[in-house]
């Protein structure tokens, strides 16, 4: 089992109140990132809305949003484990509006949350 810690979202005010939130982090595990280009019928059917909140069940951060071109792109960083299984949840949750994925490794930026960006 591996050791968690609580720290602050790292924003300049420090830890003032209403700036201070609790995020557990793993220490020692393998953080990975991942960005993800869904093709179908993947705008206008809630899958923004349904990433995000598949997103809370798992300790990941990164971003969805809609693509001009009618794509989704997904970037979700975390444990290897954690993001392997949140985005098979999206799989298994979009199945029936993906067409094609395609997934690739790239480099961790550090997010701290996860959200829908417009």
């Amino acid at each position: 089992m591996q050791r968690t810690d609580i720290r602050c979202c790292g924003c300049a005010e420090g830890a003032r109140a209403d700036n201070f939130y609790r995020q557990p982090v793993l220490l020692g595990a393998m953080k990975v990132a991942k960005k993800v280009f869904y093709s179908g019928r993947v705008q206008g059917v809630g899958f923004r809305y349904t990433a995000q909140r598949l997103a809370r069940g798992y300790p990941i951060a990164g971003y969805v949003r809609n693509l001009p071109d009618g794509r989704v792109e997904l970037v979700a960083e975390g444990e290897k484990d954690e993001v392997g299984a949140f985005l098979a949840a999206i799989r298994a949750h979009m199945a029936r509006y993906i067409e094609s994925e395609e997934v690739a490794d790239i480099a961790a930026e550090g997010w701290q949350d996860f959200r829908i960006r417009y």
